[in-house]
Formats: C-alpha cells, structure tokens, sequence
C-alpha cells in the first residue's frame, strides 16, 4: 500500500493532470478544493481556472506500491475545457498501470455521455457521479451507460434525501459538508440510502458527518462504521496485493 498521501478515507493516493474547475450544481457551492486553491496561491497562479498539467501525466507509472488513485480531485476530468486528445493519453497511462485503481468522479454527465463512447475503459477504472440531491440523479442514467468496471455514486455532499435506482451502480459513498459555511445533513437521509444500497446488494460507505471540519462530527452510522468497498477491490488486491488480507 502507498503511504498516506490524502485524507480521503475511501482512497490512497491523488493524482491532478489537470486542476481547476467551475460550479456547475448546488454541491459546489462550498467547493473544497476552490478552497485549497485560493490558500495555495503558488500552486495555483491562475486561479481556479482550469489547466492542464501535462508535467503531471505520468505520475502514476512512478508509483511502485498498487493504489486506489483519485483521479482529478482538484479537477473534472470531463470538464467542457479539457482537450479530447489529452483525456485519451490520461486513460492511456491508467491502461498501463494496472496495478492501481483508478477512481474518476464527475458532476458532468452531457459530457461524460459524448465523450466515453471516445475511450478505452481498462478494468482499473472506476467511474462516478456525485449526486447531492434527488434532482442530481438524472446523472446515474447517463453513467450506467458507461462501460466501466466499476460505476459508484458519491452522495457529497448530501444535501437532500435519495431514492435511487441502484441498477447497474458497485458502490454508494455519502458524506456530510464541512467547512464554515457547511450545509447539514439529517441522518435519516444517510440511513436511508444504506438500507437502499442492502436492498440492491451496493457496497456503502459512510465518509463523514461533517461540520465545521471533516472530523467534526466523526463516521459512525448507528455506532458503526461503513467502509465497504465494490467486490473488485478485493479482486484487485488479490491479484496485486496478495498479502493485503494477511
């Protein structure tokens, strides 16, 4: 396993060929990464604008250690700014590392639809949509229309209750905002989207409560946590990561 290079609990490691970004629906209102942008002036001179990284293409194939690797969490990778020829040598290098799992999550699904039938979709990687509200989930319609080994679904910031149509979807993560402006969550909302995921058979994950910070209100549903992960992981680790389970 690579050493901890992000907080984020459902993945290992970060990798931004391209950073910056737009709001695009009311989960971004409080975009965390925005956030970081603007602390972090002298990583972004530019602003949030977005901006391709081609310094960081292949960043991945220097990674020995197999990893969950989000892809473009500073970022879209199908934002309406990113170059068709830069997204196909972006898949291009995740085909070459099968060793690591690659998790893409999108909010742009028109775009999503008009460029996938344009890629190669290697088994290493997983694709989602966030959805934060119940109007949000016309963007599960357009994803499980992609051929990708996994299609997850991120409910964060979960702004609303779900009732979701769970066909075709390996794995539902929700979370509560955080921040100083953070909208809250109700519980109900997150438990009953884990009685969703049992019905349909959908590995959960529960990311946060929330609050002022991530941590503030902890991970716990009903005193349990929930870091249930798609079956393909554990297939992956078997294959990559034999003494995973150990």
């Amino acid at each position: 396993m690579a050493s901890p290079q992000t907080g984020i609990e459902w993945t290992d490691r970060t990798w931004n060929p391209t950073t910056g970004c737009n709001k695009v629906s009311p989960g971004c209102q409080f975009c965390y990464a925005e956030s970081v942008a603007h602390r972090f002036t002298n990583h972004f001179p530019t602003g949030f604008e977005f901006k391709v990284r081609r310094e960081r293409l292949n960043q991945p194939k220097s990674w020995r250690a197999p990893s969950r690797i989000f892809v473009d969490s500073m970022s879209d990778l199908f934002h309406e700014s990113m170059p068709l020829d830069y997204l196909q040598e972006i898949f291009e290098v995740m085909r070459e590392c099968p060793r690591h799992v690659f998790q893409i999550l999108t909010k742009r699904e028109k775009r999503l639809a008009e460029l996938a039938p344009r890629l190669t979709w290697p088994e290493n990687v997983w694709l989602g949509v966030s959805v934060e509200n119940q109007k949000y989930t016309r963007r599960i319609d357009v994803l499980r229309e992609v051929p990708a080994h996994v299609r997850f679904l991120s409910c964060e910031p979960l702004l609303g209750p779900l009732d979701l149509d769970l066909t075709g979807i390996q794995w539902v993560i929700t979370g509560g905002e955080s921040g100083r402006k953070h909208r809250p969550i109700e519980e109900q909302w997150v438990l009953d989207i884990r009685e969703q995921c049992r019905e349909a058979g959908v590995a959960f994950f529960h990311k946060q409560w929330g609050g002022i910070t991530p941590k503030s209100r902890g991970r716990l549903v009903e005193g349990q946590t929930y870091d249930e992960m798609p079956l393909a992981w554990a297939e992956h680790q078997a294959r990559f990561m034999p003494t995973a389970s150990i």
